[in-house]
């Protein structure tokens, strides 16, 4: 397995590399770095894309990941968490009004499920937003080469807390995205990339 595949990886992982994102997360922090089973050869990124875009973490995963999903959908709707005036274009702007006119005229996937809203898609960069009470946050997706020509996936997630309830929020669910969310998500990324790989570049 590539080095760095299936774990959390030091920030520099990801700061060090000349991502796009980086034109436009000031004032963001970057709160989790982390290396994805998805070995590949070059042209394998749209896969990656697809396959984020139309996940649901709330179905196909163990039942613990289940159960803590629908408690955090239930909470936020009981507290108004996710309420449309908390979200992008209301408490927040969307980050697409930072884009650089050429990745704002990226053709971009839409999610299934996930209340994300695509920023941009490049041939090995995508970035995401969401957009909540307690949380201004960005995912983004980047697919690097390895040293034998091979290549996979990375994914980074940056955040604003709103205030310091969303503060307190970030850090109650730290554990819970390290030790449960994120391991069963990977491995469930790993069991589709491997059973979907049939691409040629791969």
């Amino acid at each position: 397995m590539i080095q760095g595949m299936n774990a959390k990886l030091p920030d520099a992982a990801h700061t060090s590399r000349p991502w796009r994102i980086h034109e436009i997360t000031h004032g963001f922090r970057l709160e989790d770095v982390w290396g994805l089973p998805t070995p590949g050869g070059p042209a394998d990124f749209p896969r990656l894309v697809e396959a984020f875009a139309s996940g649901d973490p709330a179905q196909r995963s163990p039942l613990p990941v289940r159960a803590l999903w629908a408690l955090r959908w239930k909470l936020g709707e009981i507290f108004g968490w996710d309420d449309p005036e908390d979200g992008l274009g209301s408490r927040v702007a969307t980050l697409r009004d930072r884009l650089p006119p050429d990745l704002r005229e990226t053709d971009v996937p839409e999610f299934d499920t996930l209340p994300f809203a695509p920023l941009y898609l490049l041939d090995d960069e995508f970035a995401a937003e969401i957009a909540n009470k307690t949380v201004h946050g960005v995912m983004h997706l980047g697919w690097v080469p390895g040293e034998s020509g091979d290549y996979h996936g990375q994914m980074a997630v940056y955040v604003k807390p709103n205030g310091r309830f969303g503060r307190l929020y970030m850090t109650a669910i730290r554990p819970f995205r390290h030790f449960i969310v994120y391991p069963a998500l990977l491995q469930r990324l790993e069991r589709d990339w491997r059973s979907t790989r049939i691409s040629p570049s791969a």
